[in-house]
């Protein structure tokens, strides 16, 4: 989870890699719509997301119930969105923040070809994050290192969490 251009897509497809866990990109279960209203600048409304954040929460029930581990990107910005995402998962859902400063998202939104969303949208991502909260199974790192370094230590901790 985190905003747009914190890395999600890149350490997801790292962390499916090297787990061989299951890897679904949450940009591609956005409706086409949602995509649109992005492309031209504005950002999402709550009314706007409900339908995308149940298509996705019902992809992680559906790897709880099957017992697949799995790997899904959401910027997961609100608790009452990822409140929504972990629902019905038996407590097997663990929050991956990936958290920087405005100018090291800012930098890597500036350079990115690739995407529909506009560098513009980023303070209202911003301003929308919810940190973490204390009962919320979670891992939050830092962007700066290498993605290869962050999937590394997310690793570390998944492994962590498991022994507990």
């Amino acid at each position: 989870m985190g905003v747009s251009g914190s890395g999600k897509s890149t350490v997801a497809g790292m962390l499916a890699g090297a787990l061989k866990w299951d890897l679904q990109e949450g940009d591609d279960l956005h409706p086409a719509s949602n995509v649109a209203k992005m492309a031209s600048g504005h950002p999402l409304t709550d009314e706007d997301r409900w339908p995308w954040l149940e298509t996705i929460a019902e992809w992680i029930r559906a790897h709880t119930r099957s017992g697949e581990p799995g790997i899904v990107t959401c910027s997961a910005l609100k608790r009452s969105y990822r409140d929504v995402l972990a629902k019905g998962s038996e407590g097997k859902v663990v929050f991956v923040h990936l958290a920087g400063t405005r100018n090291q998202i800012s930098d890597r939104l500036n350079v990115r070809m690739d995407h529909f969303m506009p560098s513009t949208l980023l303070d209202t991502q911003i301003t929308t994050l919810e940190p973490i909260e204390p009962d919320e199974q979670s891992i939050v790192v830092d962007v700066g290192p290498p993605p290869a370094e962050i999937a590394a230590r997310i690793i570390a901790e998944l492994e962590r969490k498991l022994d507990e």
